[in-house]
């Protein structure tokens, strides 16, 4: 009996493991690398991180803070939504069309046309909700490769960076205490090239939330060498609000 018992716990762990790994091949394809294109300074693109496509397969969505640069009138330089696979890549031109500051969040525009992402409805996930996000986290040292990570919805919170005195309080962060947005915050380790992946559910492939910054404990260098495994995603229904403003 108990033979049995662990056998069927076996194989539906490997069911749910297959069906996980199709989940991820779908949802990859709408994932791109959000980059910058300054042929006087670089000959390829520079990566400030990931994105995911949306609407007509036309838009994409990332975080404001990965495309928050003014832009040199002065000089060839534009966006570009990046996509393929080691260093077999296409780069579209993007231009920004809307953004959110207060949510982090931009939507682009480029010339192309990719598989779209499906969008959840505006219902928050409950704590122990088990979600995923594919990005790329440490850019394009070595190409473009997608990973993807586990995790779990660990709280609901307020937009805000824990401090651990007062003396750490910025003005933003009070004011943003003062009036929360509230914000998914995920026990799983992103990095800084995940900034804008799209958080996933684990079961359908819907896209639940937007990766915008993990929680440093030991000073920016550790964010890579030592990942505090504590990140935080803007809610759905923000990036569905955006949509909206453009009819999408």
């Amino acid at each position: 009996m108990r033979i049995t018992i662990l056998l069927l716990i076996f194989g539906t762990c490997q069911v749910a493991s297959k069906e996980f790994t199709k989940v991820v091949e779908t949802v990859t394809p709408s994932v791109v690398a959000i980059g910058l294109y300054t042929p006087l300074e670089n000959s390829g693109n520079q990566v400030l991180g990931t994105g995911f496509v949306v609407a007509d397969g036309k838009r994409a969505v990332t975080n404001y803070h990965v495309v928050s640069k003014i832009l040199d009138p002065q000089i060839v330089q534009h966006y570009v939504v990046i996509t393929g696979k080691g260093t077999k890549i296409q780069a579209f031109k993007a231009e920004v069309l809307e953004i959110d500051p207060l949510h982090d969040l931009a939507l682009l525009e480029f010339d192309g046309s990719l598989p779209s992402a499906m969008l959840a409805s505006d219902t928050m996930l409950k704590p122990g909700t088990d979600v995923a996000f594919t990005g790329f986290p440490i850019g394009a040292a070595l190409g473009i490769y997608p990973a993807t990570h586990k995790g779990m919805v660990s709280a609901i919170t307020p937009d805000a960076i824990p401090a651990q005195n007062a003396n750490q309080l910025t003005s933003a962060m009070l004011n943003r205490l003062n009036k929360p947005e509230m914000v998914y915050q995920l026990d799983a380790t992103a990095y800084p090239g995940n900034s804008g992946s799209p958080v996933y559910s684990v079961e359908k492939g819907e896209v639940v939330g937007v990766i915008n910054k993990v929680f440093v404990s030991q000073g920016k260098e550790s964010a890579l060498s030592a990942p505090s495994g504590i990140s935080y995603a803007i809610p759905i229904k923000h990036v569905n609000a955006l949509l909206k403003k453009r009819n999408l």
